[in-house]
């Protein structure tokens, strides 16, 4: 997913890996943590400092961005 300006681009990983090149913010990252569903997409904030994802069970997972809650465990 590209960056707000274009400069740059994260990729996520399905076992939650996120790797951030160009003027995108590394801000963390589930890889190498156990996670119940795999990863489906990413989303970076509208100034390409913090970004989310979200897996095909409904978690989604905030690194530097407002968390507003998640369906992950099946609720």
């Amino acid at each position: 997913m590209a960056t707000p300006t274009g400069q740059g681009y994260y990729m996520v990983a399905s076992d939650g890996g996120i790797f951030a090149f160009g003027d995108a913010k590394f801000a963390g990252s589930m890889g190498g943590k156990h996670l119940n569903a795999p990863v489906q997409s990413s989303c970076p904030t509208p100034t390409a400092r913090a970004t989310g994802f979200v897996a095909s069970d409904g978690g989604i997972f905030a690194f530097d961005a407002p968390f507003k809650g998640s369906m992950g465990d099946g609720s």
